[in-house]
């Protein structure tokens, strides 16, 4: 999984304030992961925004993972 977050999570400067967005659109992933948090399932958020892919969410979730360990690595 770490790959594949990797090769669909993009940061543009120019792009929702530098924000890490889904593979260079501007949905980013804060907006997938507020959405699955407020209680949205992944096929209501695949159903509201069809240019999403499945390993969009995955993706996502994947990086938020990764982004908490380094967090945790950095404070220790």
């Amino acid at each position: 999984m770490n790959e594949l977050w990797r090769s669909r999570i993009t940061i543009e400067p120019g792009k929702r304030g530098g924000r890490p967005c889904i593979r260079g659109m501007r949905i980013s992933v804060y907006d997938v992961l507020s959405y699955l948090a407020a209680g949205m399932t992944s096929e209501q958020i695949l159903q509201d925004f069809p240019y999403l892919e499945p390993e969009d969410i995955q993706a996502s979730l994947a990086y938020a993972a990764e982004r908490e360990r380094r967090m945790q690595l950095s404070g220790s």
